[in-house]
């Protein structure tokens, strides 16, 4: 499924009467639809037209309103549209005649709706969960009811099975006394002149014996055709088992395994392995069963033969004797799974792990024998090889330490599985590059295979491939090890060769994948606005629907973005790194706008009161975070040089922010405190202790040279209390110029033990203006 846009998802989620229900003449729902990428770029849920303080905001955003309704009207030129444009048009008169004077209480219109929206979509999402679980729960249901209907049929069967067994007792019995007759008949014919009754006996023997004939030719065709509906009984049972064993290992459990797959880009599992292994340990017992009374009928046969010709009886036998050896290979074979794979990047000489299971190995005494598994690493090539002959044959291009274990089984879970816990890749044997191929390009797989046997008298060799990996030696591989890894996870279709996907893949496609992975690894995903902006940068291009536009493997991770030494996966991946290890609670709170070009941002922050701020992901620098402020003048916005993932391992972002008071809002009206006081190391204005050496702990804090930092009012481009100015540093035209950081330490005095007083410390590190980092590992 493609990504689709918020008001697109709200339509799915919301009926007519729904909307109908929500919206009115006040707020025409034409209106919400044309205007809805303005509605989403609003951050409504901060704005309360009750707060004196959010006026100047609301009067803004009620000129901003009616000024996109009033565009939107005038861009509509085609006459399908004549209707829309009237009513956008008389909508903005109407807003302008009556909410001039009290634009809050539009806002507050407006608002009440949007929440509107979002409760009711809660409550259908909420309904459609539902709904999800109620589907699988059905999909069980009628998987059991129809196990059950194959065990009634195997219960009629096995009660058919017993009759014929009781009537070939009663043959046998009636057979061996008509032998015996016949041999009483020899013997009085062979005495028949030395007994002077024996002609009259002979009579009486012969009658005997045609009576017994006669009796057991009628038993051998009732037998006969007993045997015949017998085997038909078992033909039934096999046509009955074959939709269930196809539904199981066909769909249910290729279904889980493209889900585990697509784990590995985020997605959450749907399925159920353990209901699954419930399935096909039912299952397992009735093919088991079916077998067994099928080796009953053939016994059957042979007995009976000894006395009269069962024709094509034999044949019939062993071909449904093939068909359930053929299931129950077939089942077993397919519920050797891998149930924790081994990662997809994997690093030469690091332990990882990994677990299998034998879905169906608590039942038919296969526990008993704790099969052996074995693990190897092999390649693409390989790995076709080993699909193409449907064996493995010791293949193997790498050298993996701790690489055999013993299935356990766990009686309570009813599992039969081996947890490898530190295996460890020491070789890889590497195929010969081609054209700009890499090492990062090259897939692998993990191989698990073990041996045992069932009954005594079946053999299985069972086997599975782990999905794609991808080895690399050095850490610095890793994004675009993990390029083709979620490619090949996104894009895979099941039963491909191994291991090929598309090159090129339309760019919804693409966008769900970046937005799993990105909502997967920092707790929130991206808006459309986020994936439009995504698009424009992999595309190198703008103002174009994308929705229709294929993107290709080169373009995602082999062309350098343009102007830039590093693609567009590279940089994806900086920010996504970024965001998971030191920006996620901000970003899963929404402070962090993120996706937005420089320009853009400085040219919104323009509009807005000053101090007004916004975090935007740095185009220029692989993982940075830059913050963009709004200047005392309506022309001028300032942008911060980025902060790396080390500026931020040093001091976070939001002690960071505290240390700039001239930060006063977070776009587009929220209290920084309010936003990000939670993430504060340590509250504001605290005194630093000296320690129990007597010495003063400097305070690592962050300040930008001609602006106000800790300890100044905060009122635009002062500097420290009570220090010089230092003119070394200096704002060169603050509306198109970036502003480097640099550090400070920041020491008070405790007690005036200090010849200093009460004036603060402040240094100044000019020499390391290009080298920030060596500065904040000094102080910290």
């Amino acid at each position: 499924m493609s990504p689709i846009t918020a008001w697109e998802k709200l339509q799915q989620n919301l009926h007519g009467e729904d909307f109908q229900q929500i919206y009115n003449d006040h707020f025409p729902i034409e209106v919400r639809q044309l205007l809805s990428p303005w509605f989403e770029t609003k951050a409504w849920t901060e704005i309360d037209p009750d707060n004196l303080e959010h006026e100047g905001y609301i009067k803004g955003l009620f000129v901003s309103f009616v000024d996109e309704i009033v565009s939107k009207s005038n861009s509509m030129v085609n006459n399908e549209q004549f209707v829309s444009k009237l009513k956008l048009i008389d909508t903005a008169k109407l807003y302008k005649e009556k909410y001039s004077q009290n634009p809050k209480e539009l806002i507050r219109i407006i608002k009440k709706c949007l929440e509107s929206e979002s409760l009711m979509a809660q409550q259908n999402n909420s309904l459609m969960e539902v709904n999800v679980k109620s589907s699988q729960e059905l999909e069980n249901i009628e998987i059991m009811q129809q196990m059950e209907l194959i065990s009634n049929h195997i219960t009629h069967t096995n009660e058919i099975r017993m009759t014929i067994q009781s009537d070939i007792d009663s043959f046998n019995i009636l057979y061996s006394e008509c032998s015996k007759c016949t041999q009483h008949l020899q013997h009085m014919r062979n005495q028949r002149m030395s007994i002077p009754q024996g002609p009259e006996i002979e009579r009486k023997l012969k009658q005997e014996k045609e009576l017994y004939e006669g009796q057991l030719k009628t038993q051998s065709l009732s037998l006969n055709n007993a045997l015949c509906v017998y085997i038909n009984k078992l033909n039934e049972s096999l046509n009955l088992l074959s939709p269930v064993q196809a539904h199981i290992i066909d769909k249910a459990l290729i279904q889980w395994k493209r889900e585990q797959q697509l784990a590995g880009n985020g997605y959450k599992y749907m399925k159920d392995i353990d209901v699954i292994q419930t399935w096909c340990e039912k299952l397992c017992d009735l093919i088991w069963i079916t077998r067994s009374q099928i080796k009953e009928a053939d016994r059957f046969r042979v007995n009976l033969g000894r006395y009269f010709e069962l024709p094509q009886s034999c044949e019939i036998i062993n071909t449904l004797l093939d068909m359930t050896t053929q299931y129950l290979s077939s089942l077993v074979a397919s519920t050797f799974v891998i149930i924790t794979q081994p990662p997809q990047v994997l690093k030469t000489n690091t332990r990882f792990v990994a677990e299998v299971r034998l879905l169906i190995g608590g039942k038919l005494n296969i526990h008993m024998t704790s099969p052996v598994v074995k693990v190897s690493i092999v390649s693409e090539s390989q790995a076709n090889q080993i699909i193409g002959r449907n064996k493995p044959d010791g293949e193997s291009c790498g050298e993996i330490l701790n690489c055999t274990g013993k299935m356990e089984y766990q009686p309570v879970q009813r599992h039969l599985s081996t947890n490898f816990r530190s295996m460890q890749l020491k070789k890889i044997k590497r195929t010969e590059k081609k054209g700009t191929e890499s090492v990062m390009d090259e897939k692998f797989s993990i191989l698990f295979s073990s041996k045992f046997f069932i009954g005594n008298e079946l053999q299985f060799e069972v086997w599975n491939l782990s999905l794609p990996v991808v080895v690399i030696v050095h850490g610095n591989q890793d994004p675009h090890a993990w390029a083709t890894v979620t490619w090949d996870n996104a894009f895979a279709e099941p039963g491909r060769v191994p291991f090929n996907v598309p090159d090129k893949v339309p760019w919804r496609n693409v966008a769900e994948a970046l937005n799993m992975k990105f909502s997967a690894a920092t707790g929130r995903g991206l808006s459309e606005e986020s994936l439009t902006f995504l698009a424009e940068k992999a595309f190198r291009m703008q103002n174009v629907d994308f929705n229709h536009m294929v993107l290709s493997w080169s373009q995602f991770c082999k062309e350098p973005l343009p102007q830039r030494s590093f693609t567009f996966w590279e940089w994806f991946y900086a920010v996504m790194k970024i965001t998971r290890e030191h920006l996620k609670g901000p970003w899963t709170d929404g402070a962090i706008m993120g996706f937005i070009r420089k320009s853009d941002a400085e040219e919104m922050l323009t509009r807005y009161a000053t101090g007004t701020f916004l975090l935007r992901f740095s185009d220029s620098e692989l993982g940075g975070l830059t913050v963009a402020w709004a200047g005392s003048n309506d022309s001028d916005a300032y942008s911060l040089h980025p902060f790396s993932a080390k500026d931020l391992s040093i001091r976070n972002l939001a002690d960071r922010l505290l240390d700039l008071p001239y930060l006063t809002k977070l776009y587009p009206d929220i209290d920084k405190n309010q936003a990000f006081g939670k993430y504060y190391t340590q509250p504001p204005n605290i005194s630093t202790p000296v320690t129990s050496n007597g010495y003063l702990k400097p305070l690592l804090v962050t300040h930008v040279p001609g602006w106000g930092g800790p300890g100044t009012n905060g009122q635009g481009m002062n500097s420290y209390p009570n220090t010089p100015q230092n003119h070394m540093f200096h704002v060169n035209s603050p509306g198109n110029c970036s502003i480097r950081e640099t550090s400070s330490v920041h020491s008070e005095p405790v007690n005036n033990m200090m010849a200093f007083g009460n004036d603060s410390l402040e240094m100044d590190f000019s020499s390391n203006l290009n080298d920030i980092s060596h500065v904040d590992e000094a102080f910290f």
